[in-house]
């Protein structure tokens, strides 16, 4: 038996898939924060300008 059989690969691509969806959620998470914090930046802005 080689090392690239059917439950190996599965094993593999389970893994890197559950890192690859861990990475697109800290992303969008952090593309949320920063979102937020462009918004508390611009009314504070707006707010001092007035």
């Amino acid at each position: 038996m080689g090392r690239n059989n059917e439950k190996n690969i599965k094993k593999h691509n389970d893994k890197l898939h559950k890192a690859q969806a861990k990475a697109k959620q800290a992303e969008m998470l952090r593309k949320e924060k920063l979102k937020e914090i462009v918004k508390k930046f611009n009314e504070n802005k707006n707010d001092e300008n007035k």
